[in-house]
């Protein structure tokens, strides 16, 4: 097979030819490997097409190797057992040691949410590692995590081929933020009066609907859009000197809308919580760093109360309710 390319041969092939040169039978060989006789005789047959050699001939009950095979078995099982000790041996991840950076790629809304009590423990629990958070084209996710580009994804829940993993990882419904002396602070925020307000739109995107609106169209409504920005601090900062209401996560809100105490209220409507999804390679499933760097991100949101539901109806602790 003198110059074929090893990534157009497949390796299993190697591990039939193995059961087969040890068992001398391809009965055995099957039950060995937990496959069917023709699966094993498929596979030999795709062997000696490789080789162009029989490799195995029957000789009564069995099948004796050729001197070709012969000549083949000590390194192909050498190779075998080499790369069975290779995946034994993937090295330990220790974060007290291990000098390493992360990649994750995220919102810049979650940072605020997120990165102070991320460093916080990786700063206690692994001195040496170091965290970049992007932000990233959702188009381009699943290639940059299958390159490596990215260690780790935070995103609304996407379409990704099974290469990739995901589980959920926030959950947070949707509130409203009215400025402290707003005119519908003192009554109760009606859907009809939450309508004949004018409000502000948190979006990343230059045009299309949030959650509320697409809730809002479910029941034949729309309301009036005044402003559209990029950033919860800056809304918040405006939701404190006009009269514009702004619909955000619970959790979001609670963070930007701290140098500004606005009202946070219940929204009047249904609408369904943000959900964030928590993103990887499949091959880092069982890879020590990776693994370790999901249960830093998942001990932190739930430690923050991440998939806890928390009732849209109730404003935030401290802030009153309308009504």
């Amino acid at each position: 097979m003198a110059g074929m390319q090893l990534s157009r041969i497949d390796l299993n092939l190697f591990v039939v030819f193995d059961a087969i040169y040890s068992e001398g039978s391809i009965t055995a060989a099957a039950r060995q490997l937990n496959l069917t006789q023709p699966a094993v005789s498929h596979a030999l047959g795709r062997l000696r097409a490789v080789f162009d050699d029989p490799l195995f001939e029957r000789r009564g009950q069995g099948m004796a190797p050729t001197p070709l095979a012969r000549s083949l078995s000590a390194e192909v099982r050498g190779a075998l057992q080499s790369f069975a000790r290779t995946l034994q041996d993937t090295p330990h991840f220790d974060p007290t040691a291990t000098v390493r950076r992360f990649t994750i790629g995220m919102r810049d809304a979650l940072e605020s949410t997120l990165l102070p009590p991320l460093m916080a423990r990786v700063t206690e629990l692994a001195p040496q590692v170091e965290i970049a958070a992007i932000r990233f084209d959702r188009r381009e996710m699943e290639s940059e995590l299958l390159a490596g580009t990215l260690d780790a994804a935070i995103d609304i829940l996407l379409p990704v081929s099974p290469a990739v993993h995901h589980s959920a990882f926030m959950s947070d419904p949707m509130v409203v933020l009215a400025r402290r002396d707003h005119p519908l602070v003192k009554k109760e925020l009606t859907l009809e009066r939450y309508l004949a307000a004018e409000h502000l739109h948190v979006s990343s995107r230059r045009r299309g609907a949030g959650l509320e609106d697409q809730a809002l169209h479910r029941m034949g409504l729309t309301r009036r859009v005044r402003l559209r920005c990029q950033h919860y601090a800056g809304a918040c900062r405006v939701v404190s000197c006009t009269d514009l209401l702004a619909t955000l996560p619970l959790r979001y809100a609670r963070i930007a809308n701290e140098p500004y105490a606005n009202h946070i209220l219940a929204l009047p409507f249904a609408v369904p919580a943000l959900e964030l999804h928590l993103y990887w390679h499949g091959g880092g499933e069982n890879d020590g760093a990776n693994r370790w760097l999901r249960e830093q991100l998942l001990a932190v949101m739930q430690s923050l109360g991440g998939m806890s539901e928390v009732t849209p109806a109730s404003a935030s602790p401290g802030e009153p309710g309308l009504g």
